[in-house]
């Protein structure tokens, strides 16, 4: 973490200064405003703490509760969520308070008895293997409540407007704030109240009853499978020996999916309650807890568990839905949308597969840093039409994925050809759930894979996967894509040929080209802000980090920043294996040892992959996304 170099800070670090709108925030909802997200959910949540990164923008967030969620529904954190976790800065607190899913076991009938159950695999955890982030249970609540801190510590100082929902909207044709928003109030002594807001941008986070994706008139297209669940989350006391491991159960009385949950006593449960009729009416859903509880022990035979008390519970049935589109314009209407969809508001799954909240918040995170750019002229607003184009087969990618997994946690023991079928599935399939799948395609902001072969391991349109470098100036190893905080900033990577600094080099001349007025920091960075403002510039040697002079190393690499204009010395790494590290990270990614500079978005995904020679190509790559500031 860096601090100190806007001058001496002896409070808590992650509270950044209040700037712009956060300073003397109104506390009244404004009459107008330029983003207005509706629901406080993973994307909103997220949204906002993005959106607090840009304290030149007015943001509002509005909420029909009258408060922070007490209780939430999901709870399942893939590696990718706690890796974007880490770029709002609450990753290992998060950590240090959720369950670790370690392993996952498989248990089904007994061969020589097929009324009990026995266990049939052990598997480790597919975070293991993929990710240097872990894969975690922790109540959504918790959640929120983190980003709900970094919305509030960031400079625009951004907290929900409890007690307010949305009614409506109409969108007008021209004005500085087009979209015309109906909001009441839900509690207090204005309860009941209506009154009517506009904004420039307005983003529905709503839910699966979204009031927004209705108003602006986006289908939910897909249905509802014949087939019902109960969720409980309990504490109990069980003979069942893997009461805290994560479990899938196939039995002849039905399946149950068991995952461990925070805190070391509480568990949650889906339980298999079988087809639904065509003509039930949803009435499966007022199946009492009580039969929940029965069908559950029916399943875990000879297991049992004595329930001491249901923190929550529901039935639901399994429903895969995706919106027509995830904003307002459609493909032929030839300009920017004002009214963006996120999360449940666009895509409905099942929970079992444990996606929903994660998709929802790539969902912010892809969405906020593009709002944040188009409102403080860095980019033109023909940037937001990539939300939707990214975003929707991203949904319906999750939407395959779920339908397959639900089917095959739904099958009986008849339909079980393999034991091991689950689990092979489960593994096979890991790099999607865990959320490193997600592939954006060539766009304005995602370049063509002219010269991936640079940079075998940084794939364009993935997210980007860290590796250990040794800070020069310290001797430390770190991952460097940790250092990238989700400030609204692109990093630029540039990873050195093999000449020492000090000496002429392919990457010296980048270097000198860069700090140009001509370079995209020269074009796109506004007059009078920092020279890193806009763009985060990192350069990886391969000699060992003893070896780096780093006074020779290029100024470029050593900016002067802040109000006192003190050195960044936390932009130059090494690649070769230290005493602490034995990691390369150009064998570990492929990267060319004649150099290569690797572009990542805001959002962590690679957007470009150029020889450290393409000068000419990176600027025309920046121009087509940022607008010139000078």
């Amino acid at each position: 973490m860096q601090f100190h170099h806007h001058g001496y800070v002896s409070g808590d670090p992650r509270v950044q200064d209040a700037a712009g709108t956060g300073i003397d925030r109104p506390a009244e909802l404004p009459d107008e405003m330029d983003v207005l997200i509706v629901g406080s959910g993973p994307a909103g949540m997220l949204l906002a703490a993005q959106m607090s990164q840009f304290p030149a923008v007015t943001t509002r967030m509005i909420e029909r509760r009258d408060g922070r969620l007490v209780l939430g529904q999901a709870d399942g954190i893939q590696p990718r969520s706690v890796e974007t976790f880490q770029a709002f800065g609450f990753a290992e607190r998060i950590i240090a308070e959720a369950y670790n899913i370690g392993w996952m076991n498989f248990w089904g009938p007994d061969p020589a008895n097929p009324g009990n159950i026995v266990r049939t695999a052990r598997t480790e955890d597919y975070a293991f293997k993929i990710s240097e982030f872990p894969h975690l249970i922790v109540n959504q609540a918790r959640v929120l409540d983190y980003f709900a801190e970094a919305a509030a510590h960031g400079p625009g100082r951004i907290v929900p407007d409890y007690g307010i929902e949305f009614v409506g909207l109409t969108i007008h044709d021209d004005g500085e704030y087009p979209v015309e928003v109906r909001v009441r109030h839900t509690s207090g002594e204005r309860a009941g109240q209506e009154r009517t807001v506009r904004a420039k941008y307005v983003v529905g986070c709503d839910g699966a009853r979204s009031g927004v994706r209705e108003a602006i008139g986006r289908k939910h297209v897909g249905g509802i499978s014949a087939h019902a669940w109960g969720v409980m989350d309990v504490l109990v006391n069980t003979d069942f020996p893997d009461w805290r491991t994560k479990c899938a159960i196939n039995a002849e009385a039905g399946n149950i999916l068991h995952i461990p949950r925070e805190g070391g006593y509480l568990s949650r449960m889906y339980i298999d309650l079988g087809e639904v009729a065509d003509d039930d009416d949803h009435r499966v859903r007022q199946t009492p807890i009580e039969e929940i509880i029965r069908k559950a022990n029916a399943i875990l035979h000879p297991y049992s568990i004595d329930v001491k008390q249901v923190a929550w519970h529901s039935v639901y049935e399994v429903g895969h839905r995706v919106t027509d589109k995830f904003d307002d314009v459609d493909v032929d209407q030839g300009h920017a949308p004002r009214v963006f969809l996120t999360g449940d508001a666009c895509h409905t799954h099942s929970a079992k597969a444990g996606q929903g909240m994660n998709v929802s918040m790539q969902d912010g995170f892809n969405l906020g840093w593009k709002l944040g750019h188009v409102l403080t002229g860095l980019s033109p607003a023909s940037l937001l039409q990539t939300y939707s184009a990214e975003r929707q087969p991203v949904a319906q990618q999750l939407i395959d994925f779920d339908r397959e997994w639900s089917s095959l946690m739904a099958r009986k023991p008849e339909e079980i050809s393999d034991p091991q079928e689950l689990a092979t599935f489960y593994l096979g399939t890991a790099e999607f759930p865990s959320g490193f799948m997600t592939q954006y395609g060539p766009s304005m902001t995602v370049m063509d894979a002219a010269h991936q072969g640079l940079a075998s391991g940084f794939p364009l349109g993935k997210r980007f996967k860290s590796s250990e470098v040794v800070r020069v100036c310290d001797g430390n190893p770190v991952h460097l894509g940790h250092h990238a905080k989700a400030d609204g900033r692109w990093r630029i990577y540039a990873f050195a040929d093999g000449v020492a600094p000090g000496a002429a080099s392919t990457l010296s001349s980048w270097a000198e080209y860069m700090a140009s007025d001509a370079s995209p920091v020269g074009r796109f960075t506004p007059t009078g802000a920092d020279v890193d403002a806009v763009f985060d510039v990192k350069v990886v040697y391969q000699q060992p980090h003893e070896d780096v002079d780093i006074m020779a190393v290029p100024k470029l690499f050593l900016p002067e920043t802040g109000p006192l204009g003190l050195i960044d010395w936390e932009k130059v790494y090494a690649a070769a294996p230290s005493a602490w590290t034995s990691t390369d990270i150009f064998d570990e990614r492929g990267l060319s040892r004649d150099g290569v500079v690797v572009v990542v978005r805001p959002d962590q995904y690679v957007a470009a992959v150029l020889p450290l020679t393409a000068h000419d190509e990176l600027a025309d790559f920046f121009a087509g996304v940022l607008l010139p500031q000078r």
